[in-house]
């Protein structure tokens, strides 16, 4: 029994110190993150080594004795302040929203990545019928999602795709769309929709995108410069931007892409990835990573966020009601 209870007294200083040394050095390698591309695609994972963190902080304090626990519970400590650099921005921005009433002539704007292998379409479109949103931005339209797509063609008297033309990310409105077009084949490839559309307080524009994965590091980087190109061209006070961004808000990318849009992102510490079974094997009860957002200029004030349910995609939808100041 003795020789049982050294044994787990072992595994768990082990485990604790393990955690407390890949926390700590995968945290502070991220905070490099601002000088390099290939180290902000570790800041991603930053609730996994703030778990680790905690970790380490809770097994080396009930496990451990002496000099042995403070090392730690001070490697956890470490990873802790890391982390809340990292992290503690947005969860503060997150926590100071207040919502307010819905007014029937708020604008309500859905982003939703449809994924190409979507497992229930016929769910993802009752459930966005269902919304009756004003706009709808819609990524990864093709494939198993195709169904969706048709649908809310039918749905919607507007769309960004032409008829007969191949598109991945779609705007669909209930508003005019007075202009309507989508960005460059030209490098780097950035899948993305604009529409300009019409209103009793004057036009404005929507645009939404799709990011590739932030590894390896490079192209996203090199999207998010030509997305920033692309916003230049129209009015940002009224603009709207939204998409499956691939990239988590305390990631130094994303910080300086909001800086660069100038526009407000709304979605703060909204997690919507992934969702229900997002490969053969796997399946999430919850979303864990922020990587779909919604930006609004000046002339727009949220007044609800929140996160659909999981309706067959690997993404939860976000849907953000805005109102015109």
């Amino acid at each position: 029994m003795r020789l049982l209870a050294q044994l787990l007294s072992l595994l768990f200083r082990g485990t604790a110190l393990m955690l407390g040394l890949v926390g700590a050095g995968m945290s502070l390698a991220c905070l490099g993150g601002a000088f390099s591309d290939r180290l902000d695609a570790f800041t991603h994972a930053a609730p996994l080594w703030l778990a680790m963190a905690v970790g380490a902080i809770a097994l080396g304090g009930v496990a451990a004795r002496g000099a042995e626990r403070w090392v730690m519970i001070s490697l956890g400590g470490v990873g802790l302040l890391a982390c809340a650099i990292l992290m503690g921005p947005e969860l503060w921005a997150a926590a100071r929203f207040r919502p307010a009433t819905v007014a029937t002539s708020d604008l309500k704007v859905i982003q939703f990545n449809a994924w190409h292998e979507n497992r229930s379409p016929e769910k993802s479109l009752e459930w966005l019928l269902m919304q009756d949103a004003d706009v709808v931005v819609l990524e990864e339209g093709a494939g198993e999602s195709w169904p969706i797509v048709k649908a809310l063609r039918a749905s919607y008297p507007f769309a960004s795709c032409e008829k007969g033309q191949r598109c991945e990310t779609w705007i669909f409105s209930r508003k005019k769309m007075i202009a309507r077009g989508g960005a460059a084949f030209e490098g780097p490839y950035l899948s993305a929709a604009w529409a300009t559309l019409a209103d009793a307080k004057g036009p404005f524009t929507v645009m939404g995108v799709h990011y590739t994965w932030p590894v390896p590091a490079g192209p996203q980087q090199a999207q998010s410069r030509k997305l920033v190109g692309l916003a230049s061209d129209f009015d940002r006070q009224s603009m709207i931007v939204t998409g499956d961004f691939n990239s988590t808000p305390w990631s130094f990318t994303l910080k300086r892409q909001d800086k660069a849009l100038g526009l407000r992102r709304w979605t703060r510490a909204l997690a919507s990835w992934p969702a229900g079974k997002f490969s053969r094997v796997m399946a999430a009860p919850a979303p864990f990573l922020p990587i779909d957002h919604i930006y609004a200029g000046e002339a727009w004030r949220a007044v609800k966020v929140e996160r659909g349910p999981a309706v067959g995609s690997d993404h939860r939808p976000i849907v953000v009601t805005l109102r015109r100041q």
